[in-house]
């Protein structure tokens, strides 16, 4: 109410906003993307007129499009409404995870926090020797000579391969290009820093991946004072999603969201 109250100057706030989770397109609970986090961050950056907002970050990455989708938002809706924005790393900010980081402002993290991974993977599977094992011939036809690109039931080609790297180069440089300008100055001239490594709390601000080792509410209070006020925003689930659509997943999708993780160690 004292917000409402004339002459009385109210306590400031801070939106917190959760990330956490695989990005990637579609609406499976718990992954991120740009639409389900549309409006989420909308009323962050826009209700009540937060002083900040803070992004709490736990991802391993995933989509690079949808990552950059999701950072090219934040950094709009910044402009508009003239709100700083920190981000606060819990167990990973890393590959698309960091791209998400390299949105805010300032990059507080834990003392175990992993960052950066600034780079590209693309896996996958060979299947050619399996389905020939058991008789299967595989038929494809196509009018375009890349139609066929990466057939996982095909033998791997090297022109395949090469014209592979080219895109995925084309993506490393783009994302190289937004921690940079994002990041400048307080990027270190370590010559690991866009090689795909990562880094462990201290050593991530060594690196200039993020500006120091701090927590959400102590931090906030120490820029806004002991009175600041916190208003939480996350992706709301229907109580579908909530009680039983983890049993409908896929198990490739599955597969891969824990082999994401599993290579930070979670």
């Amino acid at each position: 109410m004292k917000r409402w109250i004339p002459f009385v100057k109210s306590a400031p706030t801070v939106a917190v906003v959760r990330l956490s989770g695989v990005i990637a397109a579609g609406n499976r609970p718990g992954m991120l993307n740009d639409v389900t986090l549309a409006p989420v961050l909308e009323k962050a950056f826009k209700r009540g007129k937060p002083d900040a907002v803070a992004l709490l970050i736990n991802s391993p990455g995933g989509s690079p499009a949808q990552s950059s989708l999701i950072a090219h938002r934040i950094r709009r809706l910044s402009a508009e409404t003239d709100v700083p924005v920190y981000a606060f790393v819990e167990d990973v900010a890393a590959s698309g995870g960091y791209y998400l980081a390299v949105a805010a402002d300032t990059i507080w993290l834990d003392h175990h926090s992993i960052a950066g991974s600034i780079g590209v993977i693309s896996s996958g599977f060979g299947f050619q020797d399996l389905i020939a094992r058991y008789g299967v011939e595989r038929r494809v036809h196509t009018a375009g000579r890349s139609k066929s690109f990466l057939d996982p039931f095909q033998a791997e080609k090297s022109d395949d391969v090469a014209r592979l790297k080219q895109l995925q180069e084309q993506i490393h440089a783009t994302f190289i290009g937004f921690v940079t300008e994002r990041r400048g100055a307080r990027l270190s001239d370590n010559p690991d820093l866009f090689t795909g490594e990562v880094w462990i709390g201290q050593g991530a601000v060594d690196a200039g991946l993020a500006d120091g080792v701090a927590h959400l509410e102590p931090k906030m209070k120490e820029i806004f004072g002991d009175k600041v006020g916190f208003n939480r925003y996350t992706l709301r689930r229907s109580l579908f999603q909530r009680f039983g659509a983890q049993m409908l997943h896929g198990a490739g999708d599955l597969i891969e969201e824990r082999a994401l993780c599993a290579r930070y160690g979670l």
